[in-house]
């Protein structure tokens, strides 16, 4: 689980996180840190919707390479 002050470096740095919630690179989802609860953290996107997401999830840098959750 992602921890209080990594998000809030991610937040006030402004940079653009990745979520991967799975093995499908599809299925991440690209944005920045908004806001976040002891449960979840809220990313905006691009489209500046918001999406609410667990913070059991991995989260990475976009510039960073994908590095997948399963371990492949």
């Amino acid at each position: 689980m992602i921890s209080d002050e990594q998000l809030d470096a991610l937040r006030l740095s402004g940079e653009r996180v990745r979520v991967v919630r799975d093995g499908l690179e599809s299925n991440d989802v690209i944005g920045t840190v908004v806001a976040w609860d002891p449960q979840h953290v809220i990313i905006r996107r691009r489209n500046r919707r918001v999406v609410k997401l667990d913070r059991n999830y991995s989260y990475q840098l976009q510039s960073e390479p994908r590095r997948s959750p399963l371990g492949e």
